[in-house]
C-alpha cells in the first residue's frame, strides 16, 4: 500500500509484523483466509558497498553494493490467511538509516506464496534498552540430538546447533567477528560462518537450529568449538568433542538392553555410524549353555547414531514366558547399501 508509512527498525528495538497471504499476488482480491501452514520470513539490513578482491592479481577492484546482511531469519504459523511475529533488532545494524527488505515465503504442503517489501527503513537505535548481558544457550550434536560428546560418528556427519537466548541470535554479518562460527581442531585461519544455516524455531525468535554439513573428516579423534552472540553482542563457547569412525566398516558401540534386569519390557539400544542408511538388525537370546529361545529381526533407520527401537517382552518363539535368570544377545546389525556388518555380545537378567 503506496500509503502505509515506512516503519523504522531500530538496534535493540522489539519488532512485531503482521501479515496476510494474499489472494493471486493482490490485495485487493483478500487474503486466503483458507489458508493455513507456515510462513518463512527473511529480514535484510541496508545495502552495503563491498570491493572485489582481484584474486587472479588482474584489473582493478571493483566496488558494487549488495543486500546481504541478514538481521533476521525465522519461521512463523499462518493460521487463516495471517501471521504474526516478533523479534528483536541485532545491535549490530549499521546506525546511519537506510532501506531494508522483508522477504515471504508461505506455504502450506499445496500451495506456495511468496512476496517482499521494502517499506521499512533499518537504522538508530532505542533510548534505554532493556539490559541483558547473559550471553547465548549452546547445545551441539551430531545427525540428532540423541548424540553424546565424545561419541562416534561416520565421516560427514550433520552438525546440529542448538541456540537459545532471551533476545534472540544475531545473525547479522555487519560487524567483524560477530558470526556464529565453528572451529574444527583448533583452525582458526578456516572458520566455518554458520549464519545462514541459523533458523528460529517455529513462532520462536528467542531459539532455533543450525543445520550443517561437515563432510570428509578424517578418521579420528576431533574437537568442535563453537561460538555465538546474541542481539546485544553477548558471546557463548562451547565444545564438541567426537570420533570419527571409518565409513569402510559398520562400527558397533554402547550395545544394551533398557532396562536390565526386566520383567516383561526391555528395548535393545545401540550406537552405530551408518545413519540414514536402513539396517538389519537381529536379535537372538540365548540361555547359558547355548539354547536359543528367541530371535527378533527388524529393519531399522535412524537420522542419527543411536537406535532404540527394538523391543521384547520377554517371550520365547512359542509365545511363552521364559524363567528368571541370565541370558545372553547376540545383536547382528547389516546395512545392505554397504554391503558391511557388524554384531557384539552382551547379557541381560529376567526378574520373575
Amino acid at each position: 500500500n503506496d500509503n502505509t508509512p515506512t516503519t523504522m527498525l531500530k538496534a535493540l528495538s522489539k519488532v512485531t509484523i503482521k501479515g496476510v497471504v494474499d489472494n493471486d499476488n493482490d490485495s485487493s482480491n483478500g487474503f486466503l483466509n483458507n489458508f493455513t501452514g507456515t510462513v518463512a520470513t527473511t529480514i535484510f539490513d541496508k545495502y552495503l558497498e563491498k570491493t572485489t578482491l582481484v584474486n587472479d592479481g588482474n584489473g582493478e577492484p571493483v566496488s558494487f553494493d549488495t543486500q546481504d546482511s541478514k538481521i533476521f531469519r525465522g519461521k512463523a504459523a499462518v493460521v487463516n490467511g495471517a501471521f504474526e511475529f516478533d523479534f528483536i533488532v541485532p545491535k549490530d545494524i549499521k546506525i546511519t538509516p537506510g532501506p531494508g527488505k522483508l522477504s515471504f515465503y508461505a506455504e502450506n504442503g499445496a500451495l506456495d506464496k511468496s512476496g517482499y517489501t521494502i517499506d521499512i527503513t533499518v537504522g538508530g537505535i532505542i533510548d534505554n534498552p532493556p539490559e541483558d548481558s547473559t550471553g547465548p544457550e549452546i547445545e551441539a550434536f551430531l545427525n540428532d540430538e540423541s548424540f553424546i560428546g565424545g561419541g562416534n560418528t561416520n565421516g560427514s556427519p550433520n552438525l546440529i546447533v542448538a541456540l537459545s537466548d532471551a533476545s534472540g541470535i544475531n545473525t547479522s554479518i555487519t560487524a567483524v567477528d560477530h558470526d556464529i562460527i565453528g572451529v574444527l581442531d583448533g583452525d582458526t585461519l578456516n572458520p566455518i560462518v554458520l549464519n545462514d544455516f541459523y533458523q528460529t524455531d517455529l513462532d520462536d525468535f528467542t531459539s532455533g537450529k543450525v543445520n550443517y554439513k561437515l563432510r570428509d573428516l578424517d578418521v579420528g579423534p576431533h574437537t568442535l568449538k563453537i561460538k555465538a552472540w546474541d542481539t546485544y553482542n553477548n558471546s557463548s563457547t562451547t565444545a564438541l568433542n567426537f570420533v570419527v569412525v571409518s565409513d569402510a566398516i559398520l562400527n558397533l558401540e554402547n550395545v544394551l538392553n533398557y532396562p536390565n534386569p526386566f520383567i516383561n519390557y526391555t528395548e535393545f539400544w545401540f550406537n552405530h555410524n551408518k545413519p540414514n542408511e536402513p539396517l538389519e538388525v537381529q536379535v537372538q537370546i540365548f540361555t547359558i549353555a547355548g539354547k536359543l529361545v528367541k530371535t527378533i529381526n527388524e529393519e531399522v533407520q535412524t537420522s542419527g547414531s543411536l537406535s532404540r527401537s527394538i523391543s521384547w517382552n520377554g517371550l520365547d518363539a512359542f509365545g511363552n514366558k521364559i524363567g528368571k535368570g541370565v541370558y545372553v544377545y547376540k545383536l547382528r546389525v547389516l546395512s545392505r547399501a554397504s554391503n558391511l556388518f557388524s554384531e557384539k555380545y552382551e547379557k541381560l537378567v529376567i526378574l520373575q
